[in-house]
Order: C-alpha cells, then structure tokens, then sequence
C-alpha cells in the first residue's frame, strides 16, 4: 500500500516539474546516453574535379511555407459566416506551428456588439491557461484604464462595451514577438474577425497589431495618431504591459484614451 502511494506521489510530482519547464521554454529532452551531434555518420569523401562535378539544376519554384499558409488562411476566414465560425476554423488551423505548444486557443472577450474593439499582440501565461485575453497584471491595467472612460469587456450596453481579442490566438513560447510569417499568417483571421464584430473603431495595443493593421511598428512614434484601417478608424496606443514597466507613460495613455473619448462621442 506504502509503495503504491509512493508511486502515485512520484509520477505526479514528476508531472509538475514537466509542465514547469514547458512553461519555461524547455523544448528538447535530455537522453539516457550522450550524443555527439559533430560525428560524422560516414567518412567525408574527397571533392571531385571540377570537370566531373554534376550540373546543378535548380528546383521549379514553388509557393514558400508562408505563402500556402496564408492562402489557407484567407480560405478558412473566408468561409466564417459568424464568430463560432471564425473560431472553428482557427481551431482547424494546423499551418501556425504556436498551436503546437499552446494550452488553449484565446479567441476573444467581450461584448461583440462594442463599438470599440481592442486589438492585442498575443497571449500570455495567464491567458493560454485561461482560454481568455488580457486576464494578467497587463489586462487588469488595461480595464482600469478604459473604465476610466466609461468602457468595460462585460458591459451590455454596446455603446459603454468593449470587445477585445489579440493578433495571434496561440501563446508564443517563452512570450516572444511573434515572427513576420506569424503575423501574415494570421491577418486573414483578424480582418474577418474585424469585420464580422463591425466595430466603430479599432484600438491596437503594442507593435505586432501595429504591424498586423498598418504594416509598420514603432508604437512609441505612433501612438495617438490616428489611421484607417481594416475599413475602421485606428488609435495606436501602448501596451499596458509597457506601462507596467515604465508608469511615466501612463500620462501619454491618458492623452489617447481622451481622444478615443472624444471620437466616440463626435
């Protein structure tokens, strides 16, 4: 009886300590016997002469992995009649290689009726175990600061609504930017996304839906300037989490939430 409690013990504990290096990034295992990667598996052969050396001949060109991932993608964001739509056929999305490593697909939150739409970079830790966006120290920053303006995620009423989702729905590992390939990939998803909630205006949060709506970055240059994009009206603003780690920016944050105030009500 002893033994057997033991064993349980040992296997559940040995399933933490894994599931805390996954969260830490780990991504190869250690084997049992060490493997030399440099040995060779067989002897180098001399070069041949330059006479006898083949003719290379290069490969028909053929669409890159982002290409074909992006032409898929426009087709599975096509076909979203609706929201449930939209997040199925992300959940059949197999090209983003983020889904792979994610706990959960974090799809959105929100009143989809808003009229303003939030759009983040990515999930966090809280949120790929949440199955949600912004529920971390950065997210409860961000419903302060729009509560300071009379918005809020579980308001009813879509004129004091927000409706918030992120560019990547998958958590990236170790938090990383996601790459240009990522964000192109999942643009389809986000304009459709857009354009099933039809908001009145769109909020970008950080660099990635920077880049994702006008295909720039420099967030700190941007933000408060407004764009058009998407067919929506865009602010740029910075990422709560970035006010997280420099409060002076706060003041800046404010100067953007007063002229979203002032949009929603001209």
């Amino acid at each position: 009886m002893g033994i057997t409690a033991d064993i349980a013990t040992d296997w559940h504990a040995a399933l933490a300590a894994l599931a805390w290096q996954v969260d830490l990034g780990v991504g190869d295992v250690v084997l049992d016997a060490p493997l030399n990667r440099y040995e060779l598996a067989e002897p180098v052969k001399p070069p041949l002469p330059e006479a006898e050396r083949p003719v290379a001949v290069a490969p028909p060109p053929k669409a890159t992995t982002s290409t074909a991932a992006i032409a898929a993608a426009e087709t599975a964001a096509g076909s979203a009649r609706t929201l449930d739509d939209l997040r199925e056929a992300l959940a059949l999305y197999e090209h983003c290689e983020l889904k792979r490593g994610a706990r959960n697909l974090v799809f959105a939150d929100g009143n989809p009726k808003a009229r303003v739409l939030i759009l983040g970079e990515a999930p966090g830790r809280e949120e790929d175990l949440e199955g949600r966006p912004f529920v971390g120290r950065a997210g409860q920053l961000l419903d302060r600061m729009f509560a300071a303006i009379g918005l809020s995620r579980q308001s009813p009423d879509p004129g004091k609504a927000l409706y918030i989702t992120n560019v990547m729905p998958w958590r990236p590992p170790q938090n990383r930017d996601p790459s240009q390939d990522e964000i192109a990939m999942m643009r389809p998803f986000v304009q459709r996304h857009i354009a099933l909630v039809d908001p009145d205006v769109v909020v970008v949060v950080g660099n990635t839906p920077l880049q994702a709506a006008l295909n720039i970055t420099g967030i700190l240059r941007q933000r408060g300037r407004w764009a058009q994009a998407f067919g929506k009206p865009v602010l740029p603003m910075t990422h709560p989490a970035y006010l997280l780690r420099n409060p002076a920016a706060k003041r800046e944050a404010w100067a953007d939430l007063l002229s979203l105030q002032a949009k929603l009500r001209g």
